[in-house]
């Protein structure tokens, strides 16, 4: 063999060689080999009902948590492990390039700093609680290999922290903020951030001076997409030091973020008030490392991050970014200016106690002590019940204390640090409704100046412009409004039909667009739109399944966002902003792909809007911004639902203090289990508006028992 010969034969193995390793299937063996905890560390039972729904019973609070992280693993493991790469900053390495943002911000965000720095301030009992959690998932991962991703384990309770940090700041609209920033051209902040959740949420609340029976009422409704690292999971926990709580969580999270014990209940709703500020900084022209505050020039932390991203197979590479930091917090250097950006929450770590006070709480003290933690929570509305018979409804965040001679909508000076806060609102000072005389709270993503009745409500005036407090209404805050007000006698199924309820305020967006369409003067433009304009004309407002206009309306919303439009499907009480030609071709648009789907313009409503899960498929009631909130994605023809009403809990405290609850998922407990009966054993119920009993006392799970057993066995 000739001597090129040779060497093209070893390059040829060596291609060959790096080929198959970059292409081997990669393995976390080695990794999760040991990582167990300790035979008999934990004390932890898992009781399984009917619907698969996990009862964990321990003696302390530790003993729960590990058993709560191995249930969930069962159902939804590889969304805990993303969840946990997110908050380290990893997520890339196993996603590849479309997470490399997301690993940036927490590198620019100093989050692995606050964790460090934080860890120490929260009380001993929590890391306990914390760290055992992670031990449940350590253990899965070392039973479970195949299923454990490379480069994450073993966790810690440091890891969960991490998550709460990275994670929680998104729902009041961070990383819209960042994203913008980083465009071609400096943004407009007052659009930077949507006034209203993009798929919304409600809760309700009702007191023995409203319930025909002199039952205290909660409806826990929070909209979330259906899938992903923020769907809700159903579960329940029992331990003998007194954490005894059933509700939902996210993956990753070891405390139940919503739900009741048998002393109260609470659920969210997100806020967007004005949590976020973003600095112009003067730059020194001759050191791009400095920037002057109060007169003096003061030089950026300079740090590199490095963000591990995988190209392809076992192929990654690491990619080094700069990451800035200033007075106000992180710094954003693009050609249209040098930013620095300061948000509420900036720095703490204290959610995870938060939630687990709340999850102990036994009175409305000891949770709004909770609550009040200025370490924790940074956003969201909260409405509450108790067994004392008990409502409450309170607008909650970490809101800066801003000095009022600046203007906070907009940029703020970066030179000064009068515009550097230090500190927060305490919570006596937000707006917040405590036994109202109407009976009833609400809440739908929706200004807090009408949570209650008339004279029950916050009033604008009592609070500074600085906090940035929305005045917006949605049609689900008018509708629950309209129709907890008019019934001053409710029942527990009464309750239940006005959290499923279906109707278009009449002064609502999509009632509005309908008009405008009858003025447009379509008529004779085709036999289809004559069809179609005669359809809508009847149009009763309902969006339940066997109506035939609500296809129309629906639909032609969705071309309008199709068309950049500016819409809110969680917000459609207001008009909408669209010329009378892009409406007329939106409702064009839409009178085409019914008839080109389903053969006509008016197919009922149940054909289009579908719940797909595995072998189901089925009609729903229900649409954007409706308290039977459903959000989907027009796939040939159809609306297929991704997001809205999910995991749905329903709680009365009976005069004598006890408490029952019913609930319902929109798929299942199995999350990625498709081989499992629960992966859609919920999605009929989900489907016909019902709701199953929660089993909370264990001799009630027993009664209703699929499987017990232990960690591990």
């Amino acid at each position: 063999m000739r001597r090129w010969q040779k060497v093209l034969l070893g390059v040829g193995v060596v291609v060959a060689v790096s080929v198959v390793w970059i292409f081997w299937p990669e393995s976390a063996a080695d990794e999760v080999a040991g990582i167990a905890p300790e035979p008999g560390a934990y004390d932890a039972t898992i009781l399984r009902d009917d619907y698969g729904v996990p009862h964990i019973f321990g003696k302390t609070d530790a003993d729960v948590a590990y058993g709560l992280a191995w249930a969930h693993s069962e159902d939804d493991f590889l969304t805990i492990q993303l969840t946990l790469l997110a908050g380290r900053g990893r997520l890339a390495s196993v996603m590849g390039p479309d997470a490399a943002p997301v690993d940036y911000v927490v590198s620019l965000l100093r989050i692995p700093d606050t964790v460090e720095q934080g860890w120490p301030t929260i009380p001993e009992e929590v890391r306990d609680v914390l760290d055992a959690y992670a031990d449940g998932l350590n253990h899965y991962a070392a039973t479970h290999p195949d299923e454990a991703l490379v480069g994450l384990f073993p966790v810690t309770g440091k890891d969960l922290v991490a998550a709460f940090v990275q994670k929680v700041p998104l729902f009041f609209g961070l990383d819209e903020v960042i994203g913008d920033l980083f465009g071609d051209e400096r943004p407009d902040l007052t659009a930077s951030v949507s006034p209203a959740a993009r798929y919304g949420s409600n809760v309700f609340a009702v007191s023995p001076r409203r319930s025909a029976t002199g039952e205290t009422m909660l409806v826990s409704n929070s909209h979330q997409p259906w899938t992903g690292p923020v769907a809700w999971y159903e579960a329940s926990v029992h331990s003998e030091q007194g954490w005894d709580m059933t509700g939902a969580l996210f993956p990753g999270m070891p405390f139940l973020a919503l739900g009741h014990n048998r002393d109260l209940a609470w659920s969210f709703t997100v806020n967007r008030p004005d949590l976020i500020d973003v600095y112009l900084l003067d730059v020194d022209p001759d050191d791009p490392n400095r920037y002057r505050v109060d007169g003096e020039w003061k030089t950026f932390e300079v740090r590199t991050a490095e963000i591990e991203v995988r190209l392809v197979g076992r192929l990654r590479w690491t990619f080094e970014r700069e990451a800035l930091w200033s007075v106000f917090g992180p710094v954003i250097r693009r050609p249209h200016g040098t930013y620095a950006v300061r948000y509420a929450g900036m720095g703490t770590v204290g959610l995870a106690e938060q939630l687990y006070r709340m999850n102990k709480a036994t009175s409305f003290e000891e949770w709004r002590d909770a609550l009040s933690a200025r370490n924790g929570l940074p956003s969201f509305n909260v409405g509450y019940a108790d067994r004392t018979g008990r409502i409450a409804y309170i607008y909650h965040g970490l809101f800066p204390d801003r000095d009022p001679r600046f203007d906070w909508d907009g940029y703020l000076p970066g030179d000064t640090t009068a515009t550097l806060w230090t500190s927060y609102l305490p919570l006596s000072a937000l707006p917040q409704v405590v036994d109202p005389e109407s009976g009833y709270i609400q809440s739908s993503n929706s200004t807090p100046y009408t949570a209650a009745g008339p004279d029950d409500s916050p009033r604008p005036g009592d609070f500074p412009a600085t906090m940035g407090i929305e005045t917006h209404e949605t049609n689900r805050s008018l509708r629950s409004r309209t129709l907890l007000a008019a019934d001053p006698s409710i029942t527990f199924d009464e309750l239940v039909a006005i959290k499923f309820d279906v109707v278009y305020d009449e002064t609502s967006a999509p009632v509005r667009l309908r008009d405008r369409i009858l003025g447009l003067g379509l008529e004779g433009t085709s036999a289809d739109i004559d069809r179609a304009l005669e359809t809508i004309a009847r149009w009763d407002r309902s969006a339940d399944r066997a109506d035939r206009a609500t296809a129309l309306i629906v639909v032609t919303l969705a071309e309008l966002l199709a068309a950049d439009v500016d819409i809110n499907p969680s917000q459609l009480a207001e008009p909408i902003d669209v010329s009378d030609g892009e409406l007329a071709a939106a409702f064009t648009a839409a009178v085409e792909t019914l008839v080109d789907r389903f053969g006509r313009v008016d197919p009922p409503w149940g054909d289009v809007n579908r719940l797909v899960r595995g072998d189901r498929d089925l009609p729903l009631d229900g649409g954007p911004d409706l308290l039977r909130a459903v959000y989907g994605r027009l796939v040939d023809g159809r609306f297929e639902g991704i997001a809205g009403d999910a995991y749905v809990l329903v709680v009365s405290f009976r005069p004598d203090g006890t408490v029952t609850s019913r609930s319902v998922h929109q798929f299942g407990s199995a999350t990625l289990r498709p081989d499992s009966p629960h992966y859609a054993d919920q999605a009929d119920l989900f489907a016909r508006n019902e709701l199953k009993p929660v089993w909370f006392d264990e001799a009630d799970v027993r009664a209703h028992l699929e499987a017990e057993y232990r960690p591990g066995e």
